[in-house]
């Protein structure tokens, strides 16, 4: 299996479904998929590009990241990488938080994060190479904001965001939605004078309308825009107080839970 150096490594988004995003990762010759919901636009691709598929990566249980999996199987038997903590049937390789993977036929390294929430057992992909590190966080934490509370718990989700928070700054985002705009609307609304939240809203719309992604983003600027990642800040705090929708003197969980609350229904 012919395998090619780090820096011929590339991500390319494979939309999907009606704002989905599958992640492929090649080197010209082999590729791994992250989350594909779909079988058709990853075989598109492949064929396209003259790639064989090496491994299949899955951050969480959910139809939309691994419906494709049976299909993708069928034409070519990989190894699938997936959460220990979720029952997913194709698994053949289960982890859990702090293992590295090796992906099969790729120069590349990934550490496994552990990142309840959205589900009890989801977790992400960490590539660590100083000037080129990739986060494939699945429906954890998403450009401008995080995933619904459909398993998990405020404190699991608030802990897991530390996680990916925690990371170094130049960390380009891979999450598995185009919900930016719609995300970035809600941190105006929880944050209304953060001023850098103005500038990516502008930034991002200009992406959109020239139908362009707005993934990958980056952990700084998660850090500078994300009500989710700046929930300790006390202005949003004090808006929540101003909106009726927390009491005086809640705990930052609290702020935590009742940003995302709102968001369920903004």
């Amino acid at each position: 299996m012919t395998m090619s150096p780090p820096d011929c490594l590339t991500v390319v988004a494979l939309p999907a479904f009606k704002d989905n995003y599958l992640w492929l990762i090649h080197d010209g010759v082999n590729a791994a998929v992250v989350d594909p919901g779909d079988a058709a636009p990853v075989q598109a691709a492949l064929d396209g590009q003259g790639l064989t598929l090496t491994a299949i990566l899955l951050t969480h249980h959910h139809a939309d990241h691994i419906g494709g999996v049976p299909e993708l199987l069928r034409r070519r038997p990989v190894p699938v990488f997936g959460p220990r903590q979720e029952a997913i049937a194709t698994v053949t390789v289960p982890l859990s938080g702090d293992e590295l993977v090796s992906v099969p036929g790729l120069a590349l390294q990934l550490r496994v994060i552990d990142v309840p929430g959205h589900t009890s057992g989801h977790i992400a992909y960490l590539r660590e190479a100083p000037g080129a590190r990739w986060l494939f966080c699945g429906d954890t934490l998403f450009a401008g904001g995080c995933g619904r509370l459909f398993e998990g718990t405020p404190a699991q989700m608030r802990d897991s965001l530390a996680k990916l928070a925690a990371l170094p700054g130049d960390t380009l985002v891979y999450c598995a939605h185009e919900y930016t705009l719609a995300n970035l609307r809600f941190a105006a609304a929880a944050e209304p004078g953060n001023a850098a939240v103005g500038a990516r809203v502008a930034a991002e719309s200009a992406k959109r309308a020239a139908h362009q992604s707005t993934i990958p983003s980056t952990i700084a600027l998660e850090l500078a825009t994300n009500p989710f990642l700046r929930y300790r800040e006390p202005a949003i705090a004090a808006h929540l107080r101003e909106l009726g929708k927390l009491t005086p003197h809640a705990s930052e969980l609290a702020v935590f839970a009742a940003l995302r609350e709102w968001k369920n229904t903004f």
